[in-house]
């Protein structure tokens, strides 16, 4: 797990939205082949959504082939509520830019059959073919989507109720009226985000400290399922200077030294692209056909019909 520390809440907005559109222009989707992301709501995101949108409408990137699943929804607050994770997202971003209706997923808190929901949206995960990046926010104690503390590590999307302490925090969004606030919602589990390719966190400000602490600096523990995230192969918290307040010194002393010696080489986080426009066992057969697929080492490794069989075991298994 990395952890990417910013001067400020902008800065770190910043880097959070390029790093999105890196991924997305790097896998160059197409309809046959679309870039699948993970979306979050609340406020940590908006300042994402708000450069994405910016880098849309200035030509610079596409959403025509991203499909999206957002984490989590309430339930019985009807969609058209200005609260409603629907209003937020399409407020935010989907009105904004070329994401097509049917590539957008969320999870319906009014559903008949709240557990048919449920399942419904894992099947529809797995029949795209997986989330290649999951971008997430988290709350001041530690939960991801609405994995509250207590949440089996090994769960999958459903009802959960909220923390009271979540409830008190959202509260801003309903006028500070705390009955206002639903208090069961519909959220992705901590198996489904850890099934994703890459996980990338956002997380600013002096709330998100002890959290932040726990996750980094603790064990695995399911009170703080932020933690989880030691246990993914590409997983990135991005945080402001505000949110390293109860780390230890030599932990932030750490990860800024690795950044910098990881830039000085000219190295950033590669993962191998994945390969779904053909089976592995049946590579292109076209003498010039290859793959450009970064590795974890300091240069990129050209892969082609004939290297495809040893390559392939050198890869992290993921």
């Amino acid at each position: 797990m990395r952890l990417i520390i910013r001067p400020d809440h902008k800065t770190t907005s910043s880097y959070v939205a390029h790093y999105i559109l890196d991924r997305i222009r790097t896998f160059n989707p197409t309809p046959e082949n679309p870039f699948v992301l993970g979306l979050p709501t609340g406020s940590s995101p908006i300042g994402v959504y708000e450069i994405l949108v910016q880098e849309y409408k200035a030509g610079r990137i596409s959403f025509e082939n991203v499909i999206t699943f957002n984490m989590d929804e309430y339930i019985n607050l009807p969609k058209s509520h200005p609260e409603s994770y629907h209003s937020f997202m399409f407020r935010h971003f989907f009105s904004h830019v070329n994401v097509k209706p049917e590539n957008v997923h969320i999870l319906d808190g009014n559903a008949p059959d709240l557990d048919e929901e449920c399942t419904k949206y894992e099947a529809k995960i797995k029949e795209v073919g997986g989330i290649e990046l999951f971008f997430g926010g988290i709350g001041p104690d530690g939960h991801i989507a609405f994995n509250e503390p207590g949440s089996s590590l090994a769960s999958r999307t459903r009802v959960k109720t909220l923390a009271m302490d979540t409830i008190r925090a959202n509260s801003r969004f309903f006028g500070d009226d705390m009955s206002k606030v639903p208090q069961m919602a519909l959220t992705v589990g901590i198996q489904t985000i850890m099934e994703a390719r890459e996980v990338l966190i956002i997380a600013t400000g002096a709330s998100k400290s002890v959290a932040l602490q726990k996750a980094i600096e603790g064990g695995v523990n399911h009170m703080w399922t932020l933690s989880c995230l030691q246990m993914h192969p590409y997983a990135a918290i991005v945080v402001d200077e505000d949110a390293t307040l109860e780390l230890q010194v030599k932990t932030v002393k750490y990860f800024k030294s690795i950044e910098k010696v990881g830039l000085g080489r000219g190295f950033e986080q590669k993962i191998p692209l994945r390969l779904r426009t053909w089976s592995l066992t049946s590579p292109p057969q076209t003498p010039d056909a290859k793959i450009m697929s970064p590795l974890l080492e300091d240069s990129l490794v050209e892969l082609t019909p004939d290297n495809m069989s040893s390559r392939m075991d050198s890869w992290p298994k993921v």
